[in-house]
């Protein structure tokens, strides 16, 4: 029998995987004592358009290439190679059937404690998984509490609270600042600005990265 293994799950459309997710995902590793983080970039986000996100493929080895360091880091294309919409529960589901001795722990901003109902058999994702909800500096515990609280009780949740400095770093801001010719510098982890530059990613020949 496979020795269980305490696996922290960071998903998200990594477009591109910036400095703040790799300090989220060594915080939760130490935090919580995991053996493992297991980066998985999303197939096709439902809640976004495709106009927004670079193909697969692309951000597959973004992801592959800011993480190769760590040997505590993995990449899972788990999502990515099915077709159509991906969603959190059938991830799951499939992580388990593979590795049934395995404690999965989804590693989630706070903000998601309070959208999480919304989220396709959110009842089947807190049965499968513990969550580890990162909190920022500014972020008010005491609502946090309660919501986590309310989710305990109603689905028999497992949620931890992931205490993380304010990074202020976004996908969003830094695709905008190549798209103006703006300095990403100390944002992105040096292999994934070098793999922007080389591939003209994001208007990326007008940047002075």
């Amino acid at each position: 029998m496979n020795k269980e293994k305490r696996i922290g799950i960071l998903g998200g459309t990594f477009n591109p995987i910036h400095i703040g997710h790799l300090i989220l995902a060594e915080r939760a590793l130490e935090e919580y004592e995991l053996d493992e983080i297991l980066f998985i970039p999303t197939g096709k986000p439902y809640f976004k358009s495709e106009e927004e996100v670079l193909d697969k493929k692309v951000r597959i080895s973004m992801t592959g290439n800011a993480i190769e360091d760590n040997p505590d880091f993995a990449l899972s294309t788990i999502e990515t190679d099915r077709e159509g919409n991906t969603y959190t529960y059938e991830t799951l589901q499939l992580l388990k059937r593979d590795n049934p001795n395995n404690k999965y722990y989804l590693i989630l901003g706070a903000d998601t404690l309070f959208q999480i109902e919304q989220w396709k058999k959110p009842d089947v994702i807190m049965s499968l998984a513990g969550i580890l909800a990162a909190v920022r500096d500014d972020k008010n515990m005491a609502d946090l509490e309660v919501k986590a609280d309310e989710l305990k009780a109603k689905f028999n949740a497992d949620i931890n609270i992931l205490r993380m400095p304010h990074i202020g770093i976004s996908s969003t801001d830094i695709r905008e600042r190549i798209r103006l010719g703006k300095s990403v510098k100390y944002m992105l982890p040096e292999k994934t600005l070098d793999y922007i530059m080389r591939n003209d990613l994001y208007g990326s020949t007008k940047a002075n990265i």
